[in-house]
């Protein structure tokens, strides 16, 4: 995951957030993606590799599994959605990827990426061709640290899904995928109490090995408690500690 996201346009010439003329120095995101130690020149020649191209629609594929790696993917707008296939072709979610994130990480192991990508929402796509990354992160060694770090975040990322498919009720694990999109807001500069959801709810039962109508339920049930506001897609927490609780299995 190089995260070389190119996101959202720059405020100084009021473009659209899937503007393809956004570049590494005016995105909103680079603060989330590159190493904070990069000079401007060294931003000019990582910008040089970026391709943009026009954005995905709703159900686009990004890539497909078994494609050859070739490049990593930074989400500048909208989101979209990892998924595997099982042996009797149904679609598995194994992770959602908001502005910001990097896909395609995966892909380094074998030289072919592991999972499709599809776009949730129209989502623009920053392209960095692995070999340019490779070659220039030899000449910024703070790069090379960051696509370092990026891995390990990466592995972090893992790890939490592990740990957030152990939970062991529904409520927990909705919690804590609302705490994580949360988190993931925060860090961009944007609202952690009041989001709109990219995924639907089929798509969030699948991720987290639950039925549609289980995940309908506890949502009301949140929202009965006072926890949550639910319209459709959209989401407020008006209680992140008690969230918190619920997604640690110690709520009153």
């Amino acid at each position: 995951m190089i995260h070389v996201h190119v996101v959202d346009s720059a405020p100084t010439v009021s473009h659209c957030a899937h503007d393809k003329r956004v570049s590494c120095g005016n995105c909103r995101l680079n603060t989330l993606c590159l190493p904070i130690s990069l000079h401007i020149d060294d931003i000019d020649r990582l910008n040089d590799i970026v391709q943009r191209s026009k954005p995905l629609q709703k159900g686009e594929y990004l890539y497909r599994a078994n494609d050859r790696f070739l490049s990593l993917f930074a989400v500048r707008s909208g989101a979209v959605k990892a998924i595997t296939l099982s042996d009797h072709g149904e679609e598995q979610v194994t992770g959602f990827y908001l502005p910001g994130e990097v896909v395609g990480m995966e892909g380094l192991a074998e030289e072919r990426y592991s999972n499709s990508v599809i776009a949730l929402e129209t989502a623009s796509i920053c392209e960095i061709p692995f070999h340019r990354v490779e070659e220039l992160s030899t000449k910024i060694p703070s790069l090379q640290r960051h696509l370092f770090q990026l891995m390990s975040r990466e592995i972090n990322h893992d790890q939490q899904i592990i740990t957030l498919l152990s939970k062991s009720t529904a409520e927990q694990r909705i919690a804590t995928l609302l705490l994580s999109i949360s988190t993931r807001n925060h860090r961009r500069h944007l609202s952690a109490t009041s989001f709109s959801l990219p995924m639907s709810r089929t798509d969030i039962g699948n991720f987290l090995g639950l039925t549609i109508e289980t995940v309908s339920r506890v949502f009301t049930r949140l929202q009965k408690q006072g926890i949550l506001e639910v319209n459709r897609k959209d989401i407020m927490i008006n209680d992140v500690d008690e969230l918190r609780s619920v997604a640690n299995g110690t709520e009153q």
